[in-house]
């Protein structure tokens, strides 16, 4: 492991009343953020803008990725009233680019698919003129689910690669890489006016020319836009960085990816793949 952060990985964190004001509005709407339970290092600047990322069905995943700090073991059954929630949540912020996550949840039939698309529903209701951003799991590839998702109307479907194929059992052990591919292929093959979009992290060992190969794969797959951020060790428990990758290196990924065709890259130290979002946000017509 690397020692000492470089001066490019350090930030001064914001102070704002609005930073306090949105955690108690999501805890008093009984909602978590993947900001708050993945210990984002941008939280603070995204909630003094007055910004989050929700996270539905619960707080407690069934997998237990190595570099996740969202905790695992055996969730409770979805909340039939959360997506209303998350919409007034979004609502009182004033959101106009909404992004939604979820834990992953394999012990559900449909891995949680029913309920984004019930969350779909009760943000377009509320907020006709946001866009809606989904990142979702892999729903264990089924095409079904992903179907289910897809036909509630997302303007945006994420998934996360997160690393390349040589990693994925030590970083992703519960995931395939192929499988999460075919996730995105399968949501532009439902409906070609959906953006794709997918992220990677980078300091967990792998080399330049395996994230290269990681892009033109996703190219392949239709993906339009893509997040490379710079991996960070959330707790003593999980994967050491094993590089703090140099900007110029994600100035080089970004330029690569433009070039490939992503319709937009955001490649950087703090880039996550819902930080800053409505960077790239197609307005409803």
């Amino acid at each position: 492991m690397p020692a000492g952060f470089p001066a490019w990985l350090k930030k001064r964190l914001p102070v704002s009343p609005e930073i306090d004001a949105v955690r108690e509005m999501v805890a008093g709407l009984g909602l978590h953020t993947v900001c708050s339970s993945a210990h984002c290092p941008n939280l603070g600047e995204c909630f003094a803008r007055r910004t989050a990322t929700f996270m539905i069905l619960g707080d407690i995943c069934t997998r237990n990725c190595r570099f996740c700090a969202v905790k695992g073991g055996q969730p409770g059954p979805p909340d039939p009233d959360e997506p209303q929630r998350v919409s007034e949540a979004a609502a009182r912020l004033g959101l106009r680019h909404v992004v939604v996550t979820s834990v992953t949840r394999d012990d559900l039939v449909d891995g949680g698919a029913g309920q984004f698309a019930f969350t779909i529903a009760a943000l377009r209701s509320r907020l006709p003129e946001a866009v809606v951003e989904v990142l979702t799991p892999d729903f264990q590839g089924s095409a079904g689910a992903v179907g289910t998702v897809v036909a509630a109307g997302p303007h945006i479907f994420n998934h996360n690669l997160e690393t390349v194929p040589r990693l994925y059992r030590q970083v992703r052990p519960g995931a395939d890489y192929r499988r999460s591919l075919e996730v995105l292929r399968l949501a532009k093959e439902t409906e070609a006016a959906v953006y794709t979009k997918s992220g990677l992290m980078v300091g967990l060992g792998e080399k330049v020319a395996e994230v290269e190969l990681v892009m033109q794969d996703l190219r392949a797959a239709g993906c339009d836009i893509l997040t490379i951020g710079q991996y960070l060790q959330p707790t003593a428990g999980h994967l050491p960085v094993q590089e703090f990758v140099h900007p110029d290196v994600f100035s080089h990924y970004e330029r690569l990816g433009r070039d490939m065709g992503f319709v937009h890259v955001a490649s950087g130290p703090f880039v996550r793949s819902s930080y800053q979002a409505d960077a790239f946000s197609p307005r409803t017509t």
